[in-house]
């Protein structure tokens, strides 16, 4: 299947819900230890998916399937639930929504990178055009349209967090898209979208329970429970975990995972909008401009 536009609405979602999650990690900062967050909002996902993914569970023989795949059921869990998203609010408490973004937007790189060096997948020039598109576009939103704003960028740690959680989401991308044997074609478990999320949540709930435990034992704070949090949490399990994993999967099986990532260079252009919205400033010209040249490197990727 090729990028059709059912296949990019689907694509369109995730990194707008990436860019809102990045927005209310921002606003939980400092209030709640990244790593608890990051555990909280998986453990909250987990109750909405366990009656839609029961089945994966639900007898001696299910349950074996998963005894017999532990191994690269934790790599997925690790990787897409335990450190992409406990990195990116640990880059929260340093740097800033669109920053984080940013970083997060050169995923298509890391894809391409990956690609060439585990799964010997060459890149075509269509995709290095792409790349530098897109990357453009990020780099317009992050100067804001100034050029002159390039000598002003400087690093602090928590872009150093994101570009790890960056490396992270590529590997758990080519996980999804390149499968080992245990998980691939006829000896796949006939698991549904549902059971298999809920089946990545559980090993992933292992690492992401096992980093809040240790940051709580080294003295972080613990959260003061009130509505507000409650809803930011089920926002965080229902749209950037549930909603956007599901569009993320059937976005990388359908284009693979080099198309897909570029989709995901829209993100910080959504996270300035949201931003502009949240304070209640105007959207700017340059941010029109930053999506046309993501949008034109979605469309060269895709050409062959």
């Amino acid at each position: 299947m090729g990028l059709t536009p059912r296949v990019a609405g689907l694509l369109l979602v995730p990194p707008l819900m990436w860019a809102s999650n990045a927005l209310v990690g921002r606003v939980l900062a400092d209030s709640v230890p990244p790593l608890l967050l990051n555990a909280l909002r998986w453990w909250t996902a987990l109750l909405l998916l366990l009656p839609l993914g029961w089945g994966a569970l639900a007898s001696a023989a299910r349950r074996a399937e998963l005894r017999q795949r532990w191994r690269p059921l934790a790599l997925l869990g690790l990787l897409g639930v335990g450190a992409y998203n406990a990195l990116q609010y640990l880059a929260l408490h340093t740097s800033t929504p669109i920053n984080v973004t940013l970083i997060a937007a050169s995923s298509p790189l890391w894809m391409l990178l990956v690609g060439a060096l585990w799964y010997r997948e060459p890149v075509r020039a269509a995709q290095a055009m792409g790349a530098a598109l897109s990357m453009a576009g990020v780099l317009t939103v992050l100067v804001r349209g100034d050029l002159a704003g390039l000598m002003a960028i400087r690093l602090v740690p928590g872009d150093l967090w994101m570009l790890l959680a960056a490396l992270s989401w590529a590997l758990y991308s080519w996980q999804l898209a390149k499968p080992p044997p245990l998980l691939a074609g006829g000896r796949r478990p006939a698991w549904t979208w549902s059971e298999f999320l809920l089946v990545q949540t559980l090993f992933g709930l292992v690492w992401a329970s096992a980093g809040a435990g240790i940051e709580v034992a080294l003295g972080a704070a613990l959260p003061t429970l009130s509505l507000s949090l409650l809803a930011a949490l089920l926002f965080l399990a229902i749209g950037p975990s549930v909603l956007a994993y599901r569009c993320w999967g059937l976005g990388v099986v359908a284009v693979g995972p080099a198309v897909a990532g570029f989709f995901s260079n829209l993100t910080p252009l959504f996270a300035a909008l949201l931003s502009a919205l949240w304070l209640g400033q105007p959207p700017q010209p340059y941010h029109g401009v930053a999506f046309a040249l993501i949008v034109a490197g979605i469309a060269v990727s895709n050409r062959r």
